[in-house]
């Protein structure tokens, strides 16, 4: 609907010029939003208050002579000026119903399309340390990210979802000393106990079987335990391994599955971090002071340089990042989006900078970044803040245990990433209208009851016989959802742009509670054959368009509740 305005609008446009009124067309198309309020219209556009000074009128007076200078056309069945020159415009009814007859027609596609047009496209998220289970922030990361990942393919971006495993460096040393000091009998309260160590009833999980030789299947490797507490390498091996497997496990509980895992080990086992300090220091962009090896990222926007090599010879965290994402490039994606906590804000400026400083072609902004802040879970009033297994904090597993899969991935999706979020078990447990997960799917399964009772009274065709008695589809509820259900392409469209999957979340709650406005206004079955069959296909389209959204956030539709 909006691009058939836009086009009117610039025909418009076009002819003012021709009359001069105009010098030029504008350099981009006119803005075009749908107005906070019913009775302003359905569609508003501010192209005379942005013209107005240029052609040298007052932004009403140009307004009506855009709206003097429209096309005939069946689209527009009135529009009028409001405020300081805005275009409001309300659309013939029809094109609000033939929506319904589009949704049938394309079914399950209907909201993708080709925008993306096959180009490459990496989403990271998760990206968890392999040193415990999966925490709520981890949750929340693979949950946006999934969706981020299934709104770009309904786009046309080609997507591949990856998983880097940071499995080097101190945390890992900490990971296997826990699980070595559980190995000889020590617990958290011996004075041998490692000062970082973790101490999760997962750690002794871990010892227990590395001391009975038990063999994991992680996600690339199968490893079978040497059993020796004293071998402090086999017991790390063992421990990541184990721990990876445990997350892998949770992940799938989730219905998040990834393309590809890359493993930090691998770009010092291949030589790529000391290539990348080399590359840096050959471009020149580097110094040297007080024995340790700097890089100049103030001449790509930080505030001041970092280190990349320390004094004792060993590397910064954020060199290993500068040579993975140089990989990334390496690999051919035109677009890298990583999900990461609100955490990782600090080395945005500098991995962009050492990726500059390779001077190999990679733009700037390059990659995008996505982050969400912190999830607190409450329950029955209070804050939940530990786990049993964990020891420290409330897991993913957690929560899929007590509301769900569905429930959780809609909570921790539903909003802003940049908002910090509560997630309410009681209210997600809720089978009521408070509950927006319930909501939504009590909105789909109600679709499916009706038509299920429509086939045994009028036929299994009779909501697609519908489609010839659209017409009949006037009233204010009727049109009201009809014109929810037309917004979901560019709900889809726009979120995959903006990256915020919480846009698609909020819109399929809107849209419930529009069917139920419509269901309890209005009967379906029991009126006119005609107008039952307009009323059911306009049933068979919000069931439609309520399955592709939430196959959309990863969450189910069910038919029956």
């Amino acid at each position: 609907m909006k691009s058939e305005l836009a086009a009117l609008i610039h025909a418009a446009l076009e002819q003012l010029v021709a009359k001069g009124t105009l010098a030029e067309l504008p350099d981009t198309p006119p803005q075009i939003d749908r107005p906070r309020e019913a009775s302003h219209g359905d569609l508003s556009c501010n192209i005379a208050m942005v013209l107005a000074k240029r052609a040298g009128v007052a932004p009403r007076a140009l307004a009506q002579q855009v709206i003097d200078a429209l096309p005939t056309n069946t689209v527009i069945r009135q529009s009028d000026i409001a405020g300081p020159g805005f275009i409001n415009f309300f659309i013939e009814q029809h094109h609000h119903t033939e929506v319904v007859r589009t949704i049938l027609e394309t079914g399950r596609l209907f909201g993708h399309s080709d925008s993306g047009g096959g180009r490459r496209v990496q989403v990271e998220f998760v990206s968890a340390n392999p040193t415990g289970p999966l925490h709520v922030g981890h949750g929340r990361g693979a949950a946006i990210g999934d969706c981020l990942g299934r709104l770009l393919e309904a786009t046309g971006w080609s997507v591949q979802r990856e998983f880097y495993y940071n499995d080097a460096g101190q945390q890992i040393n900490n990971l296997a000393l826990s699980v070595q000091a559980r190995a000889q009998g020590k617990g958290p309260d011996h004075s041998d106990w490692p000062a970082d160590g973790y101490q999760g009833h997962y750690i002794e999980d871990v010892a227990k079987a590395y001391l009975s030789s038990e063999t994991v299947q992680a996600a690339d490797r199968e490893i079978t335990a040497a059993g020796d507490p004293a071998d402090l390498e086999a017991i790390r091996d063992f421990a990541v391994a184990s721990l990876r497997r445990e997350q892998d496990q949770d992940l799938r509980a989730f219905q998040v599955v990834f393309d590809k895992y890359f493993l930090e080990s691998s770009l010092y086992d291949d030589g790529a971090v000391k290539d990348t300090v080399t590359a840096l220091q050959a471009a020149g962009h580097t110094y040297e002071d007080q024995d340790a090896l700097w890089l100049r990222t103030t001449e790509f926007g930080d505030d001041k340089d970092r280190v990349m090599r320390k004094s004792d010879g060993g590397y910064t965290y954020f060199v290993p990042d500068v040579a993975y994402h140089h990989n990334k490039w390496q690999r051919g994606f035109e677009r890298v989006i990583n999900e990461q906590g609100a955490d990782h804000h600090s080395t945005i400026t500098r991995v962009r900078a050492g990726l500059q400083g390779l001077d190999v072609g990679i733009p700037e902004g390059w990659p995008e970044y996505v982050l969400h802040q912190m999830v607190t879970v409450m329950r029955d009033g209070a804050e939940v803040k530990l786990s049993k297994r964990a020891g420290s904090y409330v897991t993913l597993r957690d929560l899929i245990d007590w509301v769900g899969c569905d429930a959780t991935r809609y909570f921790l999706v539903a909003r802003a990433p940049s908002s910090q979020l509560t997630f309410d078990v009681d209210l997600a447990l809720a089978k009521s209208n408070e509950n927006p997960v319930y909501y939504i799917q009590y909105a789909h399964a109600r679709c499916a009851s009706v038509l299920r009772k429509a086939n045994e009274s009028l036929g299994e065709d009779s909501a697609q016989e519908g489609l010839s008695h659209l017409s009949c589809l006037s009233e204010s509820e009727t049109l009201a959802l009809a014109i929810s259900l037309g917004r979901f392409p560019e709900v889809v469209a726009t979120a995959a742009e903006r990256l915020e999957p919480h846009d698609l979340a909020n819109y399929l709650r809107e849209l419930a509670a529009d069917f139920h406005s419509f269901y309890n206004a209005h009967k379906v079955l029991e009126v006119e054959p005609g107008t039952a069959k307009a009323r059911l296909a306009l049933v068979a389209a919000t069931q439609q368009v309520i399955a592709n959204g939430l196959a959309l956030l990863g969450v189910s539709a069910p038919e029956a509740m």
